[in-house]
């Protein structure tokens, strides 16, 4: 009997041994982890921001939010002529540290959507609100130096979409990009920062990825969770100025892809970011008439939407028709996850999507960041030491 109970119990303990050991298997195989160690920092507010928005033409208001869950919170304001420039500072808890820059209305302004040059390229994409990840990535890779500055000369720093939501740093990011721009723009470089559809969805007032840290920071501020990035906010006057898909040096920068419906729309790179940009602020719906504007906005054959290459059955026939309608020569993008920086059909198609560390909490398997490097016409994955490995 003693023996039979313990036959029972070791086919019980094999079974879950089996069943647990398939399960991580799974977890491990669809790029999923176990999501553990959270740091209380990510409550900390005190010196959360800024906050910016026009009170009207000629003012701005400049807004911190001060102060601790037991105390209280308060929001310190300042008001400024939007015709100067304005110097701020964006604070980081999770290492308390901050970095200094200074904001102009002038520097709000539509980008080129096409380069030609012989510089470098580094692109990364889907930070999801991962300052520390960003920071240090750029850090290593040599695209800045300790101090945060620009050290890539005129090299083309692509950010490749979704830097924001599904984190506690999403603030301190765009702030981020907003000050790598204006650096690398003093030092000739350039920093081009492509929307992807995370980007749409905060502009069109759609939070459901967004922490819920940033439902309070709005409540705090007096303000509903979409004027974060309305159009009375400077971040929101700022993203909606962006692009969505770019050619630089002959490679398609666009964070989802090229749909065979809009390969053969006959239309330019141009008339993509004209049509898409005029509809930052209208969430899709499918309408029963069809048109060029319907496709290109489309939650699913839309540029910054597209996940063909890796979830369908496309040809490398259409792939390319995508690539000779814009005049390039491949096409990178981010969207949809891969366990590393890969060549698709025939290199015609670079995935770089991977799965960052989060700022404030751990994952099991660990993460680790990657981008990839462009230069003189060869490709490395450019790992977060700042090792490369040629493609």
């Amino acid at each position: 009997m003693k023996k039979r109970i313990l036959r029972y119990f070791k086919h019980i303990f094999g079974t879950l041994l089996i069943l647990l050991i398939a399960a991580l298997y799974i977890l491990i195989a669809e790029d999923g982890g176990i999501h553990y160690g959270d740091n209380d920092l990510k409550m900390n507010w005190d010196n959360e921001g800024p906050y910016v928005f026009y009170e009207n033409d000629s003012i701005v208001s400049v807004q911190y939010i001060k102060g601790n869950q037991k105390e209280g919170f308060y929001v310190n304001k300042e008001k400024y002529s939007s015709t100067t420039a304005i110097p701020l500072a964006c604070y980081f808890a999770l290492d308390d540290t901050s970095f200094k820059f200074s904001i102009d209305n002038r520097s709000i302004e539509t980008p080129k959507a096409t380069y030609q040059d012989d510089e470098k390229i580094l692109a990364i994409s889907d930070i999801e609100s991962g300052f520390k990840s960003f920071r240090d990535f750029l850090i290593h890779s040599q695209v800045i130096d300790e101090q945060l500055q620009w050290t890539f000369g005129k090299g083309h720093l692509v950010l490749v979409g979704d830097f924001v939501d599904r984190g506690f740093s999403t603030t301190q990011v765009l702030w981020f990009i907003y000050k790598l721009e204006q650096d690398a723009k003093n030092q000739g470089g350039m920093v081009h920062f492509i929307l992807g559809n995370h980007e749409i969805k905060n502009l069109q007032g759609n939070h459901e990825a967004a922490s819920l840290k940033y439902n309070y920071v709005s409540a705090i501020l007096g303000k509903q969770q979409y004027d974060l990035y309305g159009g009375n906010s400077f971040l929101g006057r700022w993203l909606e100025s962006k692009n969505t898909i770019e050619r630089i040096n002959g490679h398609l920068f666009v964070h989802g892809g090229i749909h065979p419906d809009v390969a053969n729309a006959n239309v330019t790179i141009e008339d993509v970011n004209k049509i898409v940009r005029a509809n930052y602020r209208n969430p899709f719906y499918p309408k029963r008439e069809k048109s060029t504007e319907q496709l290109l906005i489309s939650t699913f054959k839309g540029p910054s939407w597209y996940r063909g290459y890796f979830k369908e059955d496309i040809t490398l026939d259409e792939v390319e028709k995508g690539l000779d309608n814009f005049n390039a020569k491949d096409v990178i993008v981010g969207h949809t996850i891969q366990k590393k920086i890969t060549k698709q059909f025939e290199g015609k198609v670079l995935g770089i999507d991977v799965q960052h560390p989060k700022d404030y909490h751990k994952n099991w398997p660990n993460r680790k960041s990657e981008g990839l490097l462009i230069e003189n016409e060869t490709y490395y994955r450019v790992f977060d030491d700042g090792e490369r490995k040629k493609i």
